[in-house]
This record gives C-alpha cells, sequence and structure tokens, in this order.
C-alpha cells in the first residue's frame, strides 16, 4: 500500500439502516434538548438572604455587611483568630480573611429576597410591597444592588393564595412603573406540594407578561421544596421532577426549607438541621431530578444564630462553616443566610473551598487543554467539572482571573466553553 494511501475497512451495514436509527431518535433527541438543555451559565449566587417585607429597607444591604463586619471586628478582629475559630490552615488564614472582609466591604449579599411569607408580620401587606419594588428599582438604578434581589410571596395554598397572588402583581406593577424588570429579579414560590400549583404560577406569569406586553417566558421563578409531598406523591414518583416539567422552561432554582420539612416528617426541633437523613434524602432527590434541566439546587439554612458572648458566636460560626462546606462538598453550592453573622461564615466556607482546590484544578485543566500527561486521565465531563469550580471561583471572589489564567493559560471564555460543551462532546474521551 503506497505511502498515504488508507487501508479500506469492511462493514456490512447499509447507511440506510443508519438513517433509519437517526430517524427514529428523532423525538428523543428534541426531547432531550428540551427537557434537559444543561446548566444556563450564568452566576449562581452562593447564598440567599430573607429579609422580611416590612423591615427591608433602603439600606438593608450596606447595614447586613456593616454587622457582619462588627462581628468580625468584636470576636475574630484578625486572620489568628479567624483561623482558629474555624480551622483554617496557616495558609490559608490570610487569604480568606482578607477575601472575607473585602466582600463584606464591596457585596456583602448576592441574593436577597424581600419576604412576604414565614418571616413576614407587616400590618399593610400592599404597601410594602409597593415600597420593595422602588426601592429594588432604584437600588438597580444607582449599582447598589446585589447581583440579584426579588421576593417571596404567598404559597397557592387556598387560605392565602388570593394575597399572594395580589403581593406579586404589585410587586411586578411597581417594577415597570419603575422602568422595567431588572436583570437580576428572582420571585420564590414556597410550600409547592403539587405539581398543579406550579402551573398556576405558569399562568399568573404568562397573564402578567401579557397584559404588560413582555416577552413570553421572561418571568422565571423558585420552588421551594418544604413538603414531604413534594418528594414523593401518593403513586410513588418523584414529585418534584413533575414540577421541574409543569414549570414549562420557568423554573430557575429548587431551594430546600430545612425546618418546614422536617416538621412535615416529624423531625423534633432539636434535630431539624441541613446535615439530617431527611434532609440528606429530600436534597439528593432535588439534586437528581434537577441534573441537566438548567434549574440549581440550594441548600437550606441553620437557625443557630451567631450572637451573645464570644464563646457562643465561635460555637455558631463552626456549625455553619462546617454546615457550608459539607454542601459544597455534596454539589450544593448555594444556601441561605438568616443572619449578618451568617455571612463570615458563609463567605469564609465558599473561599476555602475554591481556594483549598484551586491549583490541582487548575493544573488538571491544563492538561486536560494541552493533552499532557498526568497521573489522573480526565474526560470531557471532568473538564466541565474542573472549568465549572474555577468559574464558580471567580464569580464569587475566592479566585482571581490572573491567577487563574496564570496557572491554566486559559482565558474566561476557555472556562466557559469546557463548562458549557454540546451534548455529543461529553461522550467523547480525551486521549
Amino acid at each position: 500500500m503506497g505511502q498515504g494511501q488508507q487501508e479500506k475497512v469492511a462493514t456490512s451495514l447499509a447507511g440506510a439502516v443508519s438513517e433509519e436509527i437517526s430517524a427514529s431518535l428523532a423525538p428523543v433527541d428534541a426531547e432531550l434538548e428540551r427537557r434537559y438543555p444543561g446548566d444556563p451559565g450564568t452566576r449562581q449566587p452562593v447564598h440567599t438572604v430573607y429579609v422580611p417585607g416590612d423591615v427591608f429597607a433602603a439600606d438593608t444591604l450596606r447595614s447586613w455587611g456593616d454587622q457582619a463586619l462588627a462581628l468580625l471586628d468584636e470576636h475574630a478582629p484578625d486572620a489568628a483568630s479567624f483561623a482558629a475559630v474555624l480551622g483554617l490552615s496557616d495558609e490559608l488564614a490570610e487569604p480568606v480573611h482578607a477575601r472575607v472582609r473585602a466582600k463584606l466591604e464591596r457585596e456583602p449579599i448576592e441574593d436577597l429576597r424581600v419576604d412576604f411569607e414565614d418571616g413576614y408580620h407587616g400590618r399593610d401587606e400592599d404597601q410594602d410591597a409597593a415600597r420593595a419594588a422602588r426601592l429594588i428599582a432604584e437600588a438597580y438604578e444607582n449599582g447598589t444592588a446585589a447581583p440579584y434581589m426579588g421576593i417571596r410571596m404567598k404559597c397557592m395554598e387556598a387560605p392565602v393564595r388570593d394575597r399572594g397572588i395580589r403581593t406579586l402583581d404589585i410587586f411586578l406593577s411597581g417594577l415597570m412603573e419603575a422602568g422595567g424588570l431588572p436583570d437580576g429579579l428572582v420571585l420564590t414560590l414556597p410550600k409547592v406540594t403539587y405539581p398543579e400549583q406550579v402551573t398556576a404560577m405558569v399562568r399568573l406569569l404568562e397573564a402578567f407578561e401579557k397584559t404588560r406586553g413582555l416577552e413570553p417566558g421572561r418571568i422565571g421563578f423558585e420552588i421551594q421544596i418544604e413538603t414531604s409531598q413534594s418528594i414523593l406523591a401518593t403513586d410513588g414518583t418523584a414529585t418534584v421532577a413533575r414540577m421541574i416539567q409543569a414549570a414549562e422552561g420557568r423554573a430557575t432554582g429548587l431551594h430546600y426549607g430545612t425546618f418546614d420539612y422536617s416538621a412535615c416528617l416529624g423531625v423534633s426541633a432539636a434535630y431539624q438541621a441541613s446535615d439530617h437523613p431527611a434532609a440528606d434524602h429530600a436534597k439528593a432527590i432535588m439534586q437528581v431530578a434537577a441534573a441537566g434541566t438548567g434549574v440549581r439546587v440550594s441548600d437550606g439554612s441553620t437557625n443557630v444564630l451567631p450572637v451573645g458572648p464570644t464563646a457562643k458566636v465561635h460555637d455558631a460560626w463552626r456549625l455553619h462553616y462546617g454546615l457550608t462546606r459539607r454542601a459544597l462538598a455534596r454539589a450544593y453550592y448555594q444556601g441561605w443566610d438568616m443572619h449578618p453573622g451568617h455571612i463570615p461564615t458563609r463567605y469564609a466556607a465558599v473561599f476555602a473551598f475554591y481556594r483549598e482546590g484551586f491549583e490541582q484544578a487548575a493544573a488538571r485543566l491544563a492538561r486536560y487543554a494541552n493533552r499532557a500527561g498526568g497521573d489522573v486521565m480526565d474526560e470531557p465531563a471532568t473538564a466541565k467539572a474542573l472549568s465549572g469550580y474555577l468559574l464558580r471561583g471567580l464569580d464569587c471572589g475566592a479566585l482571581d482571573i490572573a491567577e487563574v489564567a496564570r496557572l491554566t493559560g486559559l482565558t474566561r471564555a476557555d472556562l466557559e466553553g469546557f463548562a458549557a460543551p454540546r451534548r455529543g462532546d461529553l461522550t467523547v474521551s480525551a486521549q
């Protein structure tokens, strides 16, 4: 055989066979694309902070940051003392402490929800909803807003349904009157038990969009998982998976409600926590149901507040830090924070998580990108996970683009390309 000539390989099947199979699977291909579009590739906040609608004010974001800084100054005034409380290594102590302080000064809250459900005790919900819309619109206009902001309305259950719908209408109408819906708008629908309640929310948003001349599908929402029925239906199916489909592409997140869900299962108050086996089961179901759909999963909260004498604050910090690290290891990259004192340990846990694994992840991704050898043979799916890890670290402030570029030789656009490969690419080996 001459140089450059290729050996002819034998086949047995006619080309029509492949064409027929492709034609038969065309509906499945379309269904995969529709139901499992993959992660949206946008920034996911590391937490959600809930502030009652009757308490929310123009200075809430800055106030939470200032309170968090004051707690740090009082109970862990330097890197060494903060690291000692949390068990941080000497190598991490200074960079984590410095980044936590900088974050509290620059962007103390990544996602804020004005609460008109369990946390709300106001006497005039109409006015509080209108005020929330005005203050959020002003915050986005003057550049003081959190990356994500919105409200948690009341649920779709009969006793509070009309009230919840009215509050949502007032809030969204207020934003429209103030200039339009901000890009960072997030809505939360709590205590969802049946997929039909999700469908009702979809119809409600469709009606608002039509009335206001908005693009269909413009408004999305989160679904809060707070009842056992939202995990397992009476017929044995996973209700939460049906809820995602009932949202018709509008669902942006699944948020686990620690205390309502625990109480629904009869867990004693002293044992209601995000690391209880019942919580782990629920979140695992949520995670599997949401995988590939573009819907993100958020962990719940702890109700142990870092208040009182220093020893008590330190105990609460260690608990919150440990729960946050545990959630991150389980791929729950978001959670709830209930008090300004939770924010320092939220960011400490997040920053330590990304900085601890940064160099190894960067080296592995660089080897993959350059097709270089090493002691680990990574595939496209792993490259996707590695780049997603680095991107989340960049988004929250744990990492800087310069240090990522230095160790990987990649730009942010390169990372985004690895993090969002085409579906078929994940089946092709890197070797």
